[in-house]
């Protein structure tokens, strides 16, 4: 069997974006997380055995614009002024990643802050990787943003992700 869609490694990034625009807005989020020139394909919810993580600065060096990369994405516009948008990724590693698959989980939600949000996001990956897997669970974490839309309701956007890296 090949292996040729099993990502090798991954990494984690969030941003934040404003604009009059919901769709600009978006994009200015990705601005911020440093994803913005990839075509991105949406994928859910596996941690592949043997995937290191790594950190964001590490892996931007090896990816090209254009490119195609599959990513665990969490994301939440609002215009309503005041309003607290969050955005999510949590993660449940396995104490042997060797052999085991983790699970990820998107979470978005209003009303909640950055640390409620990411807990929240971590306990539906470890619920998650509990619910099937014979693996010993080694920790959790997640990657979170949160905003507060403006006074002048312009769009706000937040996303957090974990892009994979194919090699």
């Amino acid at each position: 069997m090949r292996d040729l869609l099993v990502p090798k490694r991954v990494f984690f990034t969030c941003g934040v974006g404003r604009s009059p625009d919901e769709l600009t807005s978006f994009e200015m989020a990705l601005r911020d997380a440093s994803i913005e020139c990839y075509n991105i394909v949406t994928v859910s919810s596996i941690l592949p055995p043997k995937c290191r993580i790594i950190s964001k600065e590490e892996a931007l060096p090896d990816m090209h614009a254009g490119s195609i990369v599959f990513t665990v994405l969490s994301r939440l516009s609002s215009n309503e002024p005041h309003r607290r948008i969050s955005a999510s990724v949590g993660v449940a590693i396995p104490e042997d990643m060797e052999n085991h698959w983790g699970y990820f989980t998107e979470h978005h939600s209003f009303g909640q802050g950055p640390e409620q949000s990411g807990i929240y996001a971590e306990k539906l990956a470890k619920d998650m990787f509990g619910s099937i897997s014979e693996g010993v669970l080694d920790r959790t974490m997640n990657m979170t943003k949160s905003a507060v839309v403006g006074d002048e309701g312009d769009w706000t956007s937040v996303i957090s992700a974990a892009v994979f890296l194919l090699d």
